[in-house]
Protein backbone atom coordinates (compact mmCIF):
# COMPACT_ATOMS: atom_id res chain seq x y z
CA UNK A 1 0.00 0.00 0.00
CA UNK A 2 1.29 3.53 -0.89
CA UNK A 3 0.41 6.69 1.16
CA UNK A 4 1.21 10.34 -0.79
CA UNK A 5 1.36 13.86 1.44
CA UNK A 6 1.08 17.14 -0.11
CA UNK A 7 2.34 20.06 2.16
CA UNK A 8 3.02 23.96 1.70
CA UNK A 9 -0.04 25.07 0.77
CA UNK A 10 -1.61 28.24 2.00
CA UNK A 11 -2.23 31.94 1.21
CA UNK A 12 -0.13 34.24 -0.87
CA UNK A 13 -0.19 37.67 -2.39
CA UNK A 14 -0.21 38.17 -6.35
CA UNK A 15 3.07 37.93 -7.90
CA UNK A 16 3.98 36.02 -4.97
CA UNK A 17 5.97 32.13 -4.64
CA UNK A 18 5.00 28.53 -3.35
CA UNK A 19 6.86 25.63 -2.72
CA UNK A 20 4.72 23.03 -2.94
CA UNK A 21 6.03 18.97 -1.81
CA UNK A 22 4.80 15.53 -1.73
CA UNK A 23 6.12 12.33 -0.44
CA UNK A 24 5.12 9.09 -0.79
CA UNK A 25 5.35 5.94 1.35
CA UNK A 26 4.66 2.60 2.34
CA UNK A 27 5.46 -0.40 0.81
CA UNK A 28 8.21 -1.75 -1.86
CA UNK A 29 7.44 0.26 -5.41
CA UNK A 30 8.97 2.03 -8.28
CA UNK A 31 8.02 5.36 -9.74
CA UNK A 32 7.36 5.53 -13.18
CA UNK A 33 6.08 9.33 -12.89
CA UNK A 34 4.97 12.28 -10.81
CA UNK A 35 2.59 14.84 -10.86
CA UNK A 36 0.33 17.90 -10.05
CA UNK A 37 -3.25 18.74 -10.85
CA UNK A 38 -5.39 21.04 -9.12
CA UNK A 39 -9.38 21.53 -8.71
CA UNK A 40 -11.31 24.52 -8.02
CA UNK A 41 -14.64 23.82 -6.29
CA UNK A 42 -17.37 22.93 -8.94
CA UNK A 43 -14.84 22.52 -11.89
CA UNK A 44 -12.58 19.16 -13.06
CA UNK A 45 -10.04 18.69 -11.83
CA UNK A 46 -7.01 19.95 -14.14
CA UNK A 47 -3.65 19.05 -15.24
CA UNK A 48 -0.68 21.55 -13.94
CA UNK A 49 2.75 18.99 -14.72
CA UNK A 50 4.49 15.99 -14.33
CA UNK A 51 8.19 14.56 -14.37
CA UNK A 52 8.70 10.75 -15.02
CA UNK A 53 11.43 8.64 -14.05
CA UNK A 54 13.65 9.31 -16.69
CA UNK A 55 13.52 13.38 -15.73
CA UNK A 56 11.47 14.73 -18.42
CA UNK A 57 8.64 17.28 -17.79
CA UNK A 58 5.29 18.48 -19.24
CA UNK A 59 3.43 21.46 -18.10
CA UNK A 60 -0.17 23.09 -18.74
CA UNK A 61 0.04 26.32 -20.85
CA UNK A 62 -1.04 28.22 -17.58
CA UNK A 63 1.92 26.94 -15.69
CA UNK A 64 4.17 27.58 -18.82
CA UNK A 65 7.46 29.79 -17.42
CA UNK A 66 6.04 30.07 -14.13
CA UNK A 67 5.88 26.43 -12.55
CA UNK A 68 8.77 24.74 -12.12
CA UNK A 69 8.30 20.86 -11.16
CA UNK A 70 11.29 18.11 -10.03
CA UNK A 71 11.38 15.09 -8.70
CA UNK A 72 13.36 13.33 -6.15
CA UNK A 73 13.17 9.51 -6.72
CA UNK A 74 15.56 8.21 -4.07
CA UNK A 75 13.13 10.15 -1.59
CA UNK A 76 9.87 9.73 -3.58
CA UNK A 77 9.36 13.25 -3.05
CA UNK A 78 8.34 15.36 -5.76
CA UNK A 79 8.03 19.82 -5.97
CA UNK A 80 6.47 22.25 -7.31
CA UNK A 81 8.07 25.86 -7.49
CA UNK A 82 5.25 28.23 -8.27
CA UNK A 83 6.55 32.11 -8.79
CA UNK A 84 4.70 35.02 -10.17
CA UNK A 85 1.23 33.51 -8.87
CA UNK A 86 -2.26 34.96 -10.18
CA UNK A 87 -5.49 34.48 -8.49
CA UNK A 88 -6.48 31.99 -10.90
CA UNK A 89 -3.88 29.68 -9.72
CA UNK A 90 -6.29 29.78 -6.66
CA UNK A 91 -7.07 25.81 -6.07
CA UNK A 92 -6.57 22.68 -4.65
CA UNK A 93 -3.47 21.53 -5.82
CA UNK A 94 -3.15 17.27 -5.55
CA UNK A 95 0.09 15.32 -6.27
CA UNK A 96 -0.14 11.91 -8.10
CA UNK A 97 2.52 9.32 -7.67
CA UNK A 98 1.94 6.16 -10.96
CA UNK A 99 3.98 3.69 -9.63
CA UNK A 100 4.34 -0.87 -9.81
CA UNK A 101 3.62 -2.50 -7.50
CA UNK A 102 4.05 -6.21 -7.93
CA UNK A 103 4.20 -5.43 -11.78
CA UNK A 104 1.04 -3.75 -11.48
CA UNK A 105 0.74 0.02 -12.38
CA UNK A 106 -0.97 2.15 -9.92
CA UNK A 107 -1.86 5.88 -9.42
CA UNK A 108 -1.95 7.00 -6.04
CA UNK A 109 -3.77 10.33 -5.27
CA UNK A 110 -2.61 12.87 -2.22
CA UNK A 111 -5.72 14.58 -0.77
CA UNK A 112 -4.99 17.89 -1.56
CA UNK A 113 -3.48 20.97 -0.65
CA UNK A 114 -5.10 24.24 -0.96
CA UNK A 115 -3.58 27.44 -2.37
CA UNK A 116 -5.03 30.92 -2.41
CA UNK A 117 -3.78 33.55 -4.15
CA UNK A 118 -5.41 37.01 -3.11
CA UNK A 119 -4.34 40.59 -1.62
Amino acid sequence: QVQVQESGGGLVQPGGSLRLSCAASGSTFSISAMGWWRQVPGEEREFVATINSGGNSKYAESAKGRFTISGDSAKRTVYLQMNNLKPEDTAVYFCLFAVIIERKGVNVWGEGTLVTVSS
